[in-house]
């Protein structure tokens, strides 16, 4: 039983007034643990022992979790981690550390979190790595098209101590952030309802022409130039109700952000086009972790492995469970509810957006941006590494399937 189920059954109003008793957080990680039906009553009751868990010692540090778009009712759709991450984190630490977690967009959004952690007006933040791309470029280096050929790549790049070297250590030394955790998928195209009426799509040039919303990336839009998918920079708030109207045909972003942004009652098709990087993540200022003892820096570092090994399996279920993101689809999910139709892609469909946009075969469109990533790394070949590491295990291997590894120790 969810958090999501849970929560429904009471009423925003009510989870406020527990709330304004005992802190979000305390509540949030009460409801986060509860396993059958919650009352309010319930909640209170766990709340409270949560709180009291909590605050038992004094603090040494609280450190401010901004969380975009993390809500009540959203946190068991996309498994991202943060609020297990948080709950662990406190619990290892026997209470050193107090995470207020601050989700819900109240304190930074999509694009902003990782600017307000640059500042230090929140210590960690969780938002998609493509949106804080504005505020630290060095994460675009996850975007080159078709470097992961699947999840489970994905999985063992960030496991795999060589990310250190690639992916965290330039990230820590150019913005200021550690790289914690994230959740892995890959980016389709979510149609609107422009395209309820038609059929599902099989062919990648029946997506020609379209318009599509495209995030903060820059890679991102490389890509979809050269796949002629027209990217325009919409903000948030419109893009669903362009969805809607037929004003766009299309967003790019990928499954379970649409089920847990609640996109999906405007979105048709979802086209499994998996084209880059969909990796909601969690990152902490640089010099916070810096400033704290070595045991609980420590603390911090295994929190984050138990997450990411947490995030790992959970995605993956939720994927099929929750969302709807499979063939057959299952009954009674967010997708099947909403009308939102799969559509998975043919192996040479997927080969053809390939050659038709990815360093490997049109390596003159990423140059400079590849240029510049490999200066930021300090000279390494980003592309050619990170996609060498990605085919270590095999293209089909199941995402829950890759072994989970302490990346910091090689």
């Amino acid at each position: 039983m969810g958090i999501d189920n849970n929560l429904k059954r009471i009423s925003r109003r009510d989870l406020f007034r527990v709330a304004g008793t005992y802190g979000m957080s305390s509540t949030l990680l009460a409801a986060g643990s509860f396993g059958g039906a919650m009352s309010l009553a319930n909640l209170a009751s766990a709340a409270e022992s949560t709180y009291e868990k909590r605050f038992a010692k004094e603090a040494k540090h609280t450190l401010k979790f901004g969380a975009s778009g993390f809500n009540d009712q959203n946190l068991l759709i996309e498994r991202a981690g943060a609020l297990e991450f948080a709950r662990d984190l406190e619990s290892r630490t026997d209470g050193e550390i107090r995470v207020e977690f601050i989700g819900n967009n109240q304190i930074c959004g999509q694009t902003s979190c990782v600017e307000k952690t640059q500042q230090g007006i929140v210590d960690i933040y969780a938002a998609s790595t493509q949106n804080s791309a504005g505020g630290a470029p060095y994460l675009n280096v996850l975007d080159y098209a078709y470097m992961f050929p699947g999840r489970a790549s994905q999985y063992h790049f960030l496991y795999s101590p060589e990310s250190q070297r690639i992916l965290r250590e330039p990230l820590e030394k150019r913005h200021g952030l550690k790289f914690l955790f994230s959740h892995c998928e890959l980016r389709g195209i979510q149609l609107g309802l422009g395209w309820e009426d038609r059929p599902t799509v099989t062919k990648l040039e029946e997506l020609f022409g379209t318009k599509n919303r495209v995030t903060g990336t820059q890679l991102g839009r490389i890509a979809m130039q050269a796949l002629n998918l027209n990217p325009v920079p919409v903000a948030w708030e419109e893009t669903l109700d362009g969805l809607k109207q037929g004003l766009i045909d299309g967003a790019e972003t990928w499954a379970s952000a649409v089920a847990y942004a609640n996109m999906s009652p405007v979105v048709s098709q979802s086209v499994d086009l998996k084209f880059f990087c969909g990796t909601e993540h969690t990152s902490m200022s640089a010099s916070v972790f810096d400033s704290l003892d070595g045991h609980l820096q420590d603390a911090v570092m295994e929190s984050s492995y138990w997450t990411q090994t947490h995030v790992q399996a959970a995605n993956e279920a939720a994927l099929v469970k929750t969302v709807g993101h499979s063939d057959p689809q299952l009954p009674g999910t967010i997708f099947a509810e909403n009308n939102v139709r799969n559509a998975f892609l043919a192996d040479d469909q997927i080969k053809m957006a390939e050659e038709m946009c990815s360093p490997e075969f049109q390596p003159q469109l990423w140059e400079q941006w590849r240029e510049r990533l490999n200066n930021w790394a300090g000279g390494i070949d980003t592309y050619q590494e990170i996609y060498d590491i990605a085919r270590q295990v095999p293209a089909d291997m199941k995402p829950e399937n890759v072994e989970p590894r302490r990346w910091w120790k090689s």
